[in-house]
């Protein structure tokens, strides 16, 4: 009798009571990941072709750790970007994707799922367009507070052109609330001027607009087209604060070239 009691009483336990903390899941592996040649990782998100880095040592930006485990595309054709802790090394990987072509002036947009107002201080998402010649060419949606517990979280910027060497880069940040975990962003190139937008939910218009700068000449605004880039990374080496994985969704990325 008392070998049937605890049967039943194993029965009805709930099944928490043995997982009190579920593993987490490895991600499905991207049938659309291909390594290439040159033996890059090549990966196809929103009808373009992307590198995913996937250097062997530490890298900039900040000697991060980067992994292409900690990229890819579900069945939806979302794109994931993940920042975790091995468990083998005890090193932070973070994530980073570019694009395998150039763009020049237009609309770059991407329509983000997740709280990227609420991330670590010591975590950066970084959505940009940028030549590769360091504190140059590049125009920044950035979300981080660079490792200060109060800065604010939205980051737009643009560094001056190649031979402006008097000029600094602009930036203007701002803390923000989300109205949900959907949000739209997007800046707009032209050759005298840049225009960056967030909104509120996803749009390709300018709908629940909550934030927005602009910039024009004499402010240096580069003339080249170059890559995109997305990235998920750590400001500060020793990871998150709060010591937690991190993974955002990019549903969209969208370019519209100028008429």
């Amino acid at each position: 009798m008392k070998s049937i009691l605890v049967v039943l009483m194993t029965a009805i336990l709930p099944f928490s009571f043995y997982n009190c903390e579920p593993k987490e899941q490895d991600p499905p592996v991207s049938t659309n990941k291909v390594v290439n040649a040159a033996g890059q990782t090549i990966i196809q998100f929103s009808g373009y072709s992307w590198v995913v880095k996937t250097p062997a040592a530490q890298q900039g930006p900040h000697a991060n750790w980067w992994s292409g485990d900690n990229v890819w595309v579900d069945a939806k054709g979302r794109l994931h970007l993940r920042l975790k802790k091995r468990n083998d090394t005890g090193r932070w990987e973070a994530a980073e994707i570019r694009s395998t072509i150039n763009f020049g002036y237009g609309t770059y947009q991407w329509k983000l799922e997740g709280p990227v107002n609420a991330l670590d201080k010591n975590i950066v998402l970084g959505l940009f367009n940028y030549s590769g010649n360091s504190r140059f060419d590049e125009m920044d949606i950035e979300f981080s507070r660079w490792g200060y517990p109060h800065a604010p979280i939205l980051n737009y910027t643009v560094w001056p052109a190649t031979g402006d060497t008097g000029i600094t880069n602009v930036t203007y940040a701002k803390d923000f609330a989300m109205n949900g975990t959907y949000s739209t962003h997007r800046f707009k190139r032209t050759p005298t001027t840049i225009d960056f937008q967030s909104m509120h939910g996803f749009t390709d218009g300018n709908t629940n607009q909550f934030e927005s700068k602009s910039w024009a000449t004499p402010t240096s605004i580069s003339t080249l087209s170059m890559p995109i880039h997305m990235n998920l990374w750590l400001f500060k080496p020793e990871g998150p604060s709060d010591g937690k994985s991190v993974e955002i969704i990019i549903h969209e990325f969208k370019y519209t070239p100028l008429p």
